[in-house]
């Protein structure tokens, strides 16, 4: 065991390569290794404390800047409510004791730390009326901050206010609450997925490897990138907002990935000890090809999820930097950490088979060729036209629901339906229909209350008279239906639009004095519906009296719509160039670069048609769990979906493309060479897809929607990629394309033509007879 772990071997070396470093040294890999794992460990230490919450609108619009106008002068949206619901029957909200406690409960919420200002029914009546029903009133309070700096100021005060309400039953809900019962709960679920996926995706592994020993080495992998993404967000947060779900990606696409690129590796090296190699010889082999393949598979993964950056969501963007840090992170521990366990410990990878006993027959290794799929891929090759007009009806199925399928922003109705912050937010919505969401705030900075008070009067009976506009309130009155329906409050009454000190002042002076104003509009339609987005657009082509910034929700919706739409198409090319680039240079050829975006692309939208048809239109809640229908889906994870999805779909892609490509070169048979990789690959693909989507299914457990769309979303587009797309799809095009698979321009033709061995085989043996010693020679000079 010592001579080999100690990294030598007889006979002709292959080439050096980056991997190789854990076969020359793999007693100091695995040391360094260990110490990085603790030091890692170390930095990432706090990083809970650290994460953002939010980050779901996007940043830079006009709506965001108009929100900080509208903080200025005290016309944003309130980041925390409270419902004070009388207990008895016998006392009314202006009973005394009513009043009282209502006014102390408001005058110690404005006097606590991070509160700007609370309201109320007994403070300020005209902002804060009561429920229609005229047994609760609501408490408005408004927070200092940033999103996440309000969630803990509401998780610090919630808890202390709602159990001492003396008349009042108290409830708590808005934003802040929202975010940070979101938060709580998403710990809560990474907990949960991890509880289901692990212990699921290790038994699917030892019945794979048939072997306890080569089960465990994944989740080795899996531990160590998920320490190190930890720590490289740890980092980040130093810089710039880190989501607190980016822990949930990390849990979910880690273990994904680790599950992948191990069940490759040790398939490889399985089949090199099988052919007679020592385990370093084995290991340096399986480096130089699999782990090739790997290293670009990750490059692929990263290329796909770095185009999230270019949106201005900043929930995307930390979503972008856990699942780039930990793809590259999972490649680099596959490449050099396990090769240096394989090196030491080869010869007991295969020990342990805890169903040993059980069979009559040895069962096949993972890598040997499956009857079940080379059946398959036969029937698919004989009749490629038919199969693949199946096979796209069938997607075509499923991209259906996709056509109606509409975006939004996300609220409290993506908590589970026993949240607090979800019941409140419904209570809400029944008692005040005018109040929280479906409010507009109109900040007129360098109008004059006095001297403009004609032309703002005519500028708010234009606003009612428009469609879709209940009412609106200002300094000059309030109006509904284009008239005037109430006189203005005397100077210094309550609610008076002169604007409050706020620790973030706006990007431009409000002016001198007194000078600016608010207009503050109610709709009647849902704030995240098409309706509600033209009365935004009406709104803000409406002449007004002096520049005017729009805030509240449906101008958030509105705006972030808008910076997707227009972000989308460089997303797109940003995707597609880099994978087709990555692809051309792995496979030398022009049209299955092109083939793979096209498939992958076609595939993944069936994946969104199906989040659409569960989530949007509320069906198999048996499967996934109950939740809340709102008609929407929030519009950052269909984004995130596509873009982990279509790295792990190339990345399936090349391992079964560097199969078929080996044989090719060999046989020259392109018929013959689908059929022996599919054949060859099905068994490695069938169990990858099984961990892989019980990894991301296991997100589907969660009590948080989003989480909830983005594990169904991507176990059904593993499910899809791996039995449809690479086992009908693909082969049925291929066989269509022919020798056009493989075409090339002429120098790298020739340059291609001159190589003696097939580049990147993905875990598999290089023919389908036994390999010389000059073919194993061949293999190891690769990478």
């Amino acid at each position: 065991m010592r001579r080999e772990c100690s990294g030598g071997d007889s006979g002709r070396r292959p080439e050096r390569s980056f991997g190789d470093w854990g076969v020359r040294y793999p007693r100091r890999v695995l040391i360094t290794a260990g110490i990085l794992c603790v030091l890692l460990g170390w930095v990432a230490l706090g990083l809970g404390e650290r994460l953002s919450v939010g980050g779901f609108a996007a940043s830079g619009t006009p709506s965001a800047r108009a929100e900080t106008w509208a903080a200025r002068y005290g016309a944003d949206r309130p980041e925390l409510l409270l419902v004070l619901h009388l207990k008895s029957a016998r006392l009314s909200l202006d009973s005394p004791a009513a009043q009282r406690a209502g006014r102390r409960i408001t005058e110690r919420l404005a006097a606590e730390r991070g509160v700007s200002r609370a309201r109320s029914y007994w403070t300020a009546a005209d902002e804060a009326p009561p429920s229609t029903d005229g047994r609760s009133a609501l408490v408005y309070v408004d927070l200092d901050g940033s999103e996440t700096d309000t969630a803990r100021t509401a998780q610090r005060l919630v808890p202390h206010y709602t159990p001492r309400g003396g008349p009042f039953e108290i409830r708590a809900g808005g934003p802040a609450w929202s975010l940070a019962q979101s938060t709580g709960q998403a710990r809560t679920d990474l907990v949960r997925a991890e509880l289901i996926a692990a212990p699921l995706t290790f038994a699917i592994l030892t019945v794979a490897f048939r072997s306890l020993v080569a089960a465990l080495l994944p989740v080795v992998v899996a531990g160590l990138s998920a320490v190190g993404a930890l720590a490289v967000l740890r980092v980040l947060t130093a810089v710039t907002d880190v989501s607190v779900f980016a822990v949930n990606l990390i849990g979910a696409l880690g273990f994904g990935l680790a599950v992948d690129y191990a069940l490759f590796i040790v398939a490889r090296f399985r089949e090199e000890r099988a052919r007679g190699l020592a385990p370093p010889e084995a290991a340096r082999v399986t480096v130089a090809t699999a782990g090739r393949t790997v290293a670009v598979s990750a490059g692929t993964v990263t290329a796909a999820l770095a185009a999230l950056l270019v949106f201005p969501f900043s929930f995307l963007r930390s979503m972008a930097y856990a699942g780039m840090a930990v793809a590259l992170l999972a490649a680099l521990t596959a490449v050099v950490v396990l090769p240096a366990v394989l090196a030491c410990w080869g010869p007991g990878v295969a020990s342990l088979d805890p169903f040993g006993r059980l069979r009559w027959v040895p069962a096949p290794t993972i890598g040997a060729a499956s009857p079940l799929w080379r059946a398959v891929a036969t029937a698919v090759t004989r009749r490629p036209l038919w199969w693949g007009a199946g096979c796209l009806v069938l997607l075509a199925v499923l991209v259906l629901p996709f056509g109606h399928g509409r975006l939004g922003l996300a609220d409290e109705r993506i908590l589970p339906g026993g949240a607090e912050a979800r019941t409140t937010g419904e209570l809400i919505h029944r008692e005040w229909p005018t109040s929280g969401e479906r409010s507009l705030a109109v900040v007129l900075p360098r109008a004059d209350p006095v001297a403009d008070r004609a032309e703002l009067d005519a500028y708010a009976r234009r606003l009612t008279a428009l469609p879709g506009v209940r009412g609106a309130a200002m300094v000059t009155g309030r109006y509904a239906d284009g008239g005037r329906v109430a006189w203005a409050r005397p100077a210094g009454a309550a609610g008076a639009a002169a604007p409050r000190a706020r620790p973030q002042p706006p990007a431009a002076s409000p002016g001198r004095g007194e000078r600016g104003t608010v207009v503050r509009l109610t709709m009647t339609p849902d704030p995240q519906s098409e309706r509600a987005a033209d009365v935004v657009r009406a709104v803000r082509e409406l002449p007004s009296p002096g520049p005017a910034h729009l805030a509240g929700w449906a101008a958030q919706v509105v705006d972030a719509r808008g910076a997707l739409l227009s972000r989308l198409p460089l997303a797109a090319a940003l995707i597609a160039v880099g994978t087709m680039t990555v692809l051309f240079l792995f496979t030398r050829s022009v049209v299955i670069p092109l083939k793979v975006v096209a498939v992958a692309g076609l595939s993944l939208t069936a994946a969104l048609g199906g989040i659409v048809f569960v989530f949007q239109d509320g069906h198999l809640r048996w499967l996934v769990g109950d939740f809340a229908t709102t008609g929407t889906l929030d519009m950052t994870i269909p984004l995130l979906l596509f873009s982990v999805a279509f790295g792990l779909s190339v990345d399936y892609e090349l391992f079964l493309l560097s199969r078929i490509q080996e044989h090719w070169r060999i046989t020259g048979d392109t018929t013959a060479s689908i059929v022996h990789g599919i054949a060859r690959t099905g068994r490695l693909f069938t169990a990858a897809a099984l961990t892989v989507a019980v990894a991301m299914g296991a997100l589907a457990s969660s009590g948080v929607l989003l989480l909830k769309e983005l594990g169904f979303g991507l176990a059904l587009a593993v499910v899809v990629d791996a039995t449809l797309v690479r086992g009908v799809l693909v082969p049925s095009v291929m066989r269509l394309a022919g020798r056009a698979n493989w075409w090339a321009p002429a120098r790298i033709r020739s340059r291609r033509g001159r190589a003696t061995a097939p580049e990147g085989a993905a875990g598999e043996v290089p023919s389908t007879t036994e390999p010389t010693a000059t073919d194993r020679n061949a293999a190891g000079r690769l990478g």
